[in-house]
């Protein structure tokens, strides 16, 4: 008992000494007083460019390769910094970003059954070399040699990895079918002519899905249940999309759609029909041709950036693999393949492209890396006594509307005007930008609301402000 006693004494003094040693090292971490270590200010944001214009750091190469819109304002606000050409370092704003959008991703791909996987980027070449694509795809593969001689690509898609990976399931059953697996990696193209920003690469980030079903039909079913989560994810963004029949290409298979933007600097030609919604590449369509198929109406030309394909592939991928199930009456049958990608990194800088004002990102409302910036009078002005009050209501604000804790950013640059600072938030797209000047030195205080998305400007006291971002919808 008494060795007992002893043991409680020590664990009792460790205890005591654990919590001041936390305290101490909580304090040295954050260099801040008790109360405001959660706070994000934008001074420590790493930003590399400056987004003061009398400051801006020379863009990417001369300004006649600033081809697009959402390429300029991305780097001239910081979003990306050119690595090597069709390769970008993507920033701490566009990460935030991408990683919403990938959330969003996965809640409609595990909606209908899909289990996220993750497949090496290194690819063996006798994959590709038994489906004929090494040869096939030629100079787009970016090809490299181990130490020891052996040939691979860093892969542009999957689909020989994953029908390799679901073959070696000697015991696959109809009764797991369908199978849906995805993920979301970086891929690879060794396209000779990249341009227009995040748009067209050589490295990008990809959700590419791969099914697998018991018969034709069944693969149908899921090629449908596919294609109608897509239609929900742009929805849910915000984005005006166009669902339009398409080539196989390298990728293969018998039926294809692609899930377009319309904009004037898209690549693809589309054609369209306003009567029955019909939408096709002109690839696939004799150019002469001036009517729908469907019915008759007339077609009108327009352009897309392709952000999202979807490919009913057959048997052609799972008969060279050998990718079986054991069906019903017990004998091996192939699986029946859809694949379905969506360009992440191209969603983005697309979106950024069709709802961004010319000098202005503005964002879909899910994405926007932080939802709230508040702008704090400038130092030594005459509202400067308002400042502590946008410090109190940031956390009002974390605390009452639970899902913004780490969505509210405090500008803290109280050197520069609060015009200056203003300029700043409306070109990096935050959908509500709170400020505190003349008005919040009034009893009771009122605080100016700029609703970037909808162009909306209002007077709200801390409650009206607190109840208006209750509403913000956060991934």
């Amino acid at each position: 008992m008494e060795g007992l006693l002893k043991r409680c004494r020590a664990l009792s003094a460790l205890a005591l000494c654990s919590r001041h040693l936390f305290r101490y090292v909580t304090h040295k971490c954050y260099h801040c007083a008790p109360g405001r270590r959660q706070r994000l200010v934008l001074s420590r944001m790493f930003q590399p460019q400056n987004l003061r214009e009398d400051q801006v750091l020379p863009l990417e190469g001369r300004a006649s390769d600033l081809t697009c819109k959402s390429q300029r304002l991305m780097l001239q606000v910081g979003l990306i910094l050119p690595a090597s050409p069709g390769c970008y370092h993507l920033m701490p704003y566009t990460v935030r970003a991408m990683e919403k959008l990938v959330r969003v991703i996965d809640q409609e791909m595990q909606a209908i059954g899909g289990q996220k996987i993750n497949m090496p980027s290194l690819s063996p070449a006798e994959l590709w070399r038994a489906t004929s694509r090494w040869d096939l795809m030629g100079r787009e593969l970016l090809r490299l040699r181990d130490r020891h001689g052996k040939e691979y690509c860093l892969g542009p898609t999957h689909e020989e990895a994953v029908t390799a990976l679901v073959a070696s399931q000697k015991k696959l059953s109809y009764k797991q079918l369908p199978l849906l697996l995805y993920q979301v990696t970086r891929k690879f193209r060794d396209e000779p002519r990249p341009r227009f920003g995040l748009l067209r690469g050589r490295e990008f980030y990809m959700k590419d899905m791969y099914s697998f079903d018991s018969s034709s039909e069944a693969a149908q079913e899921t090629y449908g249940l596919v294609c109608d989560a897509y239609c929900r994810l742009f929805d849910r963004l915000g984005l005006q999309w166009t669902k339009a029949r398409a080539a196989v290409g390298s990728i293969g298979g018998t039926l294809s759609h692609e899930f377009q933007l319309p904009v004037d600097i898209g690549e693809d030609r589309l054609v369209v029909c306003p009567s029955c919604h019909f939408s096709a590449n002109t690839e696939i369509l004799d150019l002469s041709q001036k009517v729908c198929p469907d019915c008759q109406g007339p077609l009108t030309e327009t352009k897309g950036i392709e952000v999202g394909h979807t490919f009913y592939l057959g048997t052609k991928y799972s008969s060279i693999f050998s990718a079986q199930f054991t069906n019903a009456r017990g004998d091996p049958s192939l699986a029946e393949m859809g694949c379905y990608g969506l360009g992440v990194t191209r969603i983005l800088a697309a979106a950024i492209e069709v709802l961004s004002t010319e000098d202005c990102i503005r964002w879909p409302g899910l994405l926007a890396p932080y939802q709230v910036c508040l702008i704090p009078p400038k130092k030594g002005s005459k509202e400067a006594a308002a400042t502590e009050m946008v410090e109190r209501l940031h956390d009002d604000i974390i605390e009452a509307v639970a899902q913004l804790r780490g969505e509210v950013l405090l500008d803290d640059r109280t050197h520069l005007t609060i015009g200056n600072r203003l300029k700043d938030a409306n070109k990096l797209g935050y959908p509500y930008v709170v400020i505190a000047g003349k008005r919040a030195l009034e009893d009771p205080a009122h605080f100016e609301v700029w609703c970037q998305n909808t162009g909306e400007v209002v007077f709200l006291t801390k409650e009206g402000v607190l109840e208006l971002l209750a509403g913000v919808c956060v991934v």
